[in-house]
């Protein structure tokens, strides 16, 4: 396995517009790229990371077109590593690591890959599928003094669902990261779910920071700072055109392009019942477990998998 290097000095054009709220993650699983966009930014909040995106890494892909596939110890072994090299390079930030979960993994099995993920850096966020199962894990690993990232949501009543079930935690240590690109695929504004869940949480104690995640384009980005996104979160392309164009914020002339995009009514929710009387059934949410998981699988020898 390679160590990541950093090329040498670049200088930093830019530094974090005085007006801007939202964090900046960028999403990815190549450290080179995380140097980059902070050498392009100027600063960096976080990143996050999953297995489709661990998949895609420069070394990993090299392994594969040489036709060698992972161990499962080698597989984690190398996930570590990438995420190590990351974390140092943002120390202050967040780093979010995904555990393995396919439709069928308990929670107990989740909860055993998270306490082990946890350790890994200091700065980790461990991502659970908003699923029932991993709503379970999440609600016991906030117990445990784990910082958790709810991945996979899809609607307001799957965050309502996340809010329940980690009432308690510390604010900063847990997110919920709604999809916006993948319902944008299905005809409906993935943007208005950020809104909508953010003014469901206005009602709340703010322990849950929505993370506006699968952005796909600038204007995805722009508009959840706009909102008022806790966070935001990137890819290197997004990023890298924000930074390219100055940095620029969404002002008073700012509308975000709906063009033909089916708007998504705000629901009224109460987020204090148990989360267990929540409907969190999602065809995407199952769908993004199995794309994540095959990712995965992809990486490892059969007789690991």
């Amino acid at each position: 396995m390679t160590r990541f290097l950093r090329p040498g000095k670049r200088q930093v054009k830019h530094m974090r517009p005085r007006e801007l709220r939202t964090k900046i993650f960028l999403d990815g699983g190549n450290p080179f790229e995380t140097w980059d966009i902070i050498s392009r930014l100027g600063f960096l909040d976080g990143q996050t990371t999953n297995p489709t995106l661990i998949s895609k890494n420069p070394d990993a892909a090299e392994r594969l077109r040489r036709g060698e596939r992972f161990s499962g110890d080698e597989v984690m072994a190398f996930y570590r590593h990438v995420v190590k090299e990351i974390s140092g390079l943002i120390p202050e930030g967040s780093v979010s690591i995904e555990v393995y979960a396919d439709r069928s993994t308990p929670a107990e099995s989740m909860l055993a890959q998270a306490r082990d993920m946890f350790g890994w850096i200091p700065n980790g966020h461990i991502k659970f599928p908003v699923n029932r199962e991993g709503l379970k894990a999440a609600a016991r690993a906030v117990k445990e003094r784990m910082r958790v990232n709810m991945t996979l949501c899809f609607s307001q009543e799957q965050a309502a669902a996340v809010y329940a079930a980690t009432a308690g935690a510390r604010r900063g240590t847990v997110y919920v990261s709604p999809f916006v690109g993948r319902l944008d695929d299905r005809g409906v504004n993935g943007m208005d779910l950020i809104g909508n869940i953010l003014t469901m949480y206005g009602a709340g104690d703010g322990h849950v920071q929505v993370l506006t995640a699968s952005v796909r384009k600038l204007e995805h980005l722009l508009e959840a700072i706009r909102l008022g996104s806790d966070i935001v979160t990137a890819p290197y392309e997004v990023l890298k055109a924000w930074a390219d164009g100055g940095m620029a914020m969404p002002g008073p002339d700012f509308r975000y392009p709906v063009e033909n995009l089916a708007p998504i009514p705000y629901r009224e929710i109460d987020i204090r019942r148990p989360w267990e009387t929540y409907d969190i059934r999602h065809e995407l949410t199952d769908k993004g477990m199995e794309r994540f998981s095959a990712d995965w699988n992809g990486l490892i020898t059969k007789r690991a998998a």
